[in-house]
């Protein structure tokens, strides 16, 4: 684990990075290796405009996690050498980091989802996988799976509300439906999931609470889209950086993600 990991998470994903710092150091360290790696995976097929150079990218990811799996010696990657160790250490499961390679491939693709069913399969496999392996991380027991899953859908949905115009910019179709009725769906399916999640909130241990609280500004987004649909194509569902930080704050130290 390396402060440049830190970097990395702290530049390219800075709520998850917030978040982590609930996390005791070594618990830290371990989700700041996971969110490396959802980082390098999210990136791949932007880097290039090139699909075959995109599915080579994604392809090394695969790679790595069958070597882990076969318990190979990992290439020697400032990511792939830490995630190696870490699912190793703390018996991650590998089929949701295979899920969450594989969501990518739709990024690569750019083909619009049929329907919603397929978008909310594409944000269960990336956003609800690599909150289920955060939480594994950090101690949960198989048995909150769903409390989990709930809650990265959740939150999948509500960052991908966030991200609608920058994926549209980068020549991808986000939406299913665009419109208000739609927006207000898809904001209103999340909702039913965070609240779902906040219900059994009881059955995940302290511990991995700071897994969890990756989703804090979760609520307020989905309420934002409910209420105002258009803030989705303007681009303008966050909340001020002041408020932003103290929402945080206050979450984690009441643990009530």
């Amino acid at each position: 684990m390396t402060a440049a990991l830190d970097d990395m998470v702290a530049g390219g994903d800075p709520d998850r990075y917030r978040a982590a710092l609930a996390a005791s150091d070594t618990d830290r360290a371990a989700l700041m290796v996971l969110y490396a790696f959802n980082l390098e995976i999210a990136r791949a097929p932007y880097l290039t405009e090139e699909p075959l150079i995109a599915r080579m990218r994604l392809q090394f990811w695969e790679d790595v996690l069958d070597g882990i799996a076969a318990g190979g010696t990992p290439p020697a990657h400032e990511v792939a050498s830490p995630l190696a160790e870490i699912c190793c250490a703390r018996a991650l499961p590998l089929e949701a980091a295979r899920a969450m390679v594989a969501a990518r491939g739709w990024d690569i693709e750019r083909e619009p989802f049929a329907d919603t069913r397929a978008l909310v399969a594409h944000l269960e496999a990336s956003s609800g996988s690599l909150m289920w392996l955060a939480a594994r991380a950090l101690g949960a027991p198989e048995e909150t799976a769903p409390v989990v899953h709930a809650m990265g859908l959740a939150t999948g949905v509500a960052n991908w509300l966030v991200a609608v115009p920058a994926l549209q910019v980068a020549g991808r179709k986000p939406l299913v439906d665009g419109s208000d009725a739609g927006i207000r769906a898809l904001a209103r399916l999340g909702q039913e999931h965070l609240a779902r999640a906040r219900a059994a909130r009881a059955q995940v241990p302290a511990r991995a609470a700071p897994a969890l609280l990756a989703g804090w500004q979760t609520g307020g987004i989905l309420a934002r889209a409910v209420q105002a649909p258009g803030r989705v194509r303007d681009g303008a569902l966050l909340s001020s950086e002041f408020r932003r930080r103290g929402a945080l704050m206050l979450r984690a130290l009441s643990g009530r993600w």
